[in-house]
């Protein structure tokens, strides 16, 4: 593979996991600041080793591994806290945000499906607000209504939304055979 190739390919990977992989880290470290450096680090080592990963396998599921190992490094690292907790309670906070992961994807993409069934005026609020970071008073000066109003719509949204995505993880879990 050459060395664009397998840059441009790692890049790809990374981007679809980033902040799912941002998430995991930070369930298992108290310190958003170590989480962050232990983030790092994970990147460089999964960049270090990606020669290694094995194409058309799970990319999330390797990062993770990769990000629990420097969790389990910081920890050694860090033995003087007050704060300790044993490697196997570790292991099972990390399974269980790894599981959490999944559902996450589940519902971000229904999520996405419901935003296109706004109405536009209604997604372009959505997108001001959450996507552009504007403030309440900003929107309602480019979209002509009163903060008030804004604050109203919004929650409105929201509610829609999260009625939205409710019914159709019924919808899911309806078509989804039962565990044994």
């Amino acid at each position: 593979m050459s060395a664009p190739d397998k840059t441009e390919l790692f890049i790809v990977q990374l981007s679809t996991i980033e902040r799912s992989l941002a998430l995991y880290v930070m369930t298992l470290v108290p310190r958003p600041q170590d989480a962050e450096d232990i983030l790092q680090q994970s990147k460089l080592v999964m960049w270090r080793c990606f020669d290694q990963f094995q194409q058309g396998t799970n990319f999330g599921a390797w990062a993770r591994k990769i990000a629990f190992h420097q969790v389990l490094t910081y920890r050694k690292r860090q033995k003087k806290s007050q704060l300790q907790v044993s490697d196997e309670f570790l292991e099972i906070i990390a399974a269980e945000a790894e599981s959490n992961d999944d559902v996450l994807e589940v519902q971000r993409q229904l999520l996405t499906q419901c935003m296109t069934k706004l109405d536009p005026e209604h997604r372009q609020i959505l997108n001001l607000r959450y996507h552009e970071g504007e403030e309440i008073e900003a929107i309602a000066a480019e979209t002509n209504k009163t903060e008030g109003a804004v604050y109203r719509l919004l929650s409105r949204i929201r509610k829609n939304l999260h009625d939205c995505v409710t019914r159709s993880l019924k919808k899911v879990d309806a078509y989804e055979p039962e565990a044994s």
